[in-house]
């Protein structure tokens, strides 16, 4: 099982490394960044990919789990950039989430 907080950490350092932290951005490019990897992912889907499906264009893997993969890394990079403890408010949201009513919100889907 992965170390959420140790992960987050190295997430950020190789994102740092690779020069993605050199120029600052702001929040809405960083959450269009995520958004793009879901994008990325339903674009997939479309094409007729598998929700398993990891497929390779060289050495680069690719598919529907490897874009949501890159969502996460985004958001974990993101939280070791500004210090954020998701693992913690993960823990606490999923908590919460136990003591909600069935479909709470009166939405459809």
């Amino acid at each position: 099982m992965l170390d959420l907080a140790k992960t987050q950490d190295e997430l950020h350092h190789t994102a740092v490394s690779k020069g993605w932290w050199e120029e600052e951005r702001t929040f809405g490019d960083i959450i269009s960044l995520m958004h793009s990897e879901l994008s990325e992912a339903l674009e997939d889907f479309r094409n007729g990919r598998k929700y398993g499906e990891i497929y390779y264009e060289g050495k680069k893997p690719c598919g529907i789990p490897t874009e949501l993969a890159d969502c996460i890394i985004r958001i974990l990079d993101f939280c070791g950039k500004n210090n954020i403890d998701i693992e913690d408010a993960l823990i606490k949201k999923i908590e919460f989430n136990k003591t909600r009513p069935h479909r709470h919100g009166g939405k459809k889907i």
